[in-house]
């Protein structure tokens, strides 16, 4: 799973350098440019890339560690 958003970030950071959208003078629906259309899909890539890694990758009993310490009264 580690090597799998692993791949999916660094795809988003090859994408990112849209060399290719600079002298594009198109709109997007009439009134957006099309290289900040691009940034926006790749906003939304990279948002479904940290839901993903935080639904499936993050590791189990990290946040009931601060729930146990305080139920004992422990005050380290």
């Amino acid at each position: 799973m580690r090597l799998v958003i692993i791949l999916m970030v660094l795809s988003l950071l090859v994408l990112h350098q849209d060399f290719w959208n600079w002298n594009r003078e198109e709109l997007s629906f009439g009134f957006l440019p099309i290289g900040l259309t691009y940034h926006i899909g790749i906003s939304l890539g990279a948002t479904f890339v940290w839901w993903f890694a935080c639904t499936f990758a993050w590791p189990s009993g990290v946040d009931t560690f601060d729930e146990q310490s305080s139920e004992s009264g422990d005050q380290s």
